[in-house]
């Protein structure tokens, strides 16, 4: 009888090779590895070569960097979202690009199911197959973590050696990392005591702040209508822009963020992230926006970018409240063009200058010298009026 097919993220890694394996020999699959290049260099084509010499019937490996920051990393900027604060989202919106490619992959051969490597307690399970049900409602979803019967490492290991996969001999850093052009994302291991510090020599995109250079850089970035155009001057592709801004921010230590945040299976755990040129590209357009955004508008923006973030964190990017959203968003992106210079020093981005042709900073009406455009005896009826509810209420509350 034919064996029916399922696609799986692929790796390449310890987990994911198992994971094909036990698709095939445990559940009879055959199975077809799918690896998204989001900017991880040669091990996407490695990983391809493994998943075929693993065992897959078919193994696809995709260059997705410039769809990935265009449709999906510069969208979530528009917001200015960050989940809980601090987190810009960077392994979370790498989750429904690859979902939307297993789904695509699975139409392509014919496939009944899709797979990952996700565990039954994270937050990459929920996004992976929120979006497959989105995008196809009858698609089944096998998620191995949450169904086989392995207690641990040494269980994994065992399997592999059992069907001849590669297991690294080399000790394996005590923590698990995910990376993509946006970020690299640090967790478990000796991370999960939230008091223990993280070693210096476990970050790949940033300098120590401690051992960055000691004199400043500037850094200057133009945007039209929300999305970062051009770097000092020169214009780049959405990929290339981010990871030119990933090189200048890295190299003095910016984007470093510890946290402990609140997973959307219920669960609170401690992340560590660096996320240089995304750090610098915040800071840069929320300089413009301060000059091109109405007030109110802007403030409009800060209330629903939470929102926003929580959607994205919590896997629902396909869904119409995330997509109505982004509209709005869109719409007030419009007018946030202009060029912000940045300040990087030892770990830190300020705001050295800012410019925008629809600036609606007025300095004769700022001014602290003489103006003839602004009467300031107005200000008194203007304050009397806000204080009239508490003025009552305070004669209400003296009675």
């Amino acid at each position: 009888m034919t064996k029916e097919k399922i696609v799986l993220a692929y790796s390449g890694g310890l987990d994911t090779s198992i994971i094909l394996k036990w698709l095939q020999v445990e559940r009879n699959y055959d199975v077809i590895a799918f690896t998204a290049d989001l900017g991880q260099g040669d091990e996407v084509e490695q990983a391809r070569v493994k998943a075929l010499n693993t065992g897959a019937v078919n193994a696809y490996a995709l260059d997705l960097k410039e769809e990935f920051v265009k449709d999906f990393v510069f969208p979530m900027m528009r917001s200015s979202a960050l989940y809980e604060g601090y987190y810009l989202l960077g392994t979370s919106i790498a989750r429904p690009l690859i979902a939307k490619y297993m789904v695509e992959i699975a139409e392509k051969e014919g496939a009944v199911a899709v797979s990952h490597g996700a565990t039954g307690k994270g937050n990459d399970q929920v996004r992976f197959e929120l979006t497959a049900f989105a995008l196809k409602p009858d698609i089944k979803t096998v998620a191995p973590w949450r169904e086989w019967s392995f207690k641990g490492r040494a269980d994994l290991e065992a399997f592999a050696h059992e069907h001849n996969i590669p297991v690294p001999t080399t000790k394996k850093d005590p923590w698990s990392m995910d990376a993509n052009m946006l970020h690299i994302s640090y967790e478990g291991g000796i991370l999960e005591d939230p008091w223990n510090e993280p070693p210096s020599h476990m970050f790949k995109l940033t300098v120590n702040p401690e051992e960055a250079p000691d004199t400043p850089e500037y850094v200057e970035i133009e945007f039209v209508a929300g999305d970062p155009v051009a770097i000092n001057g020169e214009k780049l592709s959405p990929a290339q822009l981010l990871e030119k801004a990933n090189q200048i921010a890295g190299a003095h230590g910016v984007g470093r963020v510890d946290l402990v945040e609140n997973r959307f299976v219920g669960m609170k755990s401690r992340g560590v992230y660096e996320t240089p040129g995304g750090t610098l590209l915040y800071h840069a357009r929320r300089a413009v926006e301060s000059l091109a955004l109405d007030r109110e508008v802007l403030h409009q923006r800060d209330q629903l970018a939470p929102k926003y973030a929580e959607l994205i964190y919590n896997g629902f990017w396909f869904a119409p409240e995330r997509e109505a959203l982004q509209v709005y968003f869109d719409h007030v992106a419009q007018r946030v063009t202009g060029t912000a210079r940045i300040k990087l020093y030892k770990g830190s981005a300020t705001v050295a200058g800012r410019k925008s042709p629809y600036s609606l900073y007025d300095k004769e009406l700022v001014t602290f010298e003489a103006d003839s455009v602004y009467n300031q005896a107005d200000a008194a009826a203007f304050i009397k009026l806000n204080a009239l509810r508490l003025r009552v209420l305070n004669r209400v509350n003296g009675k």
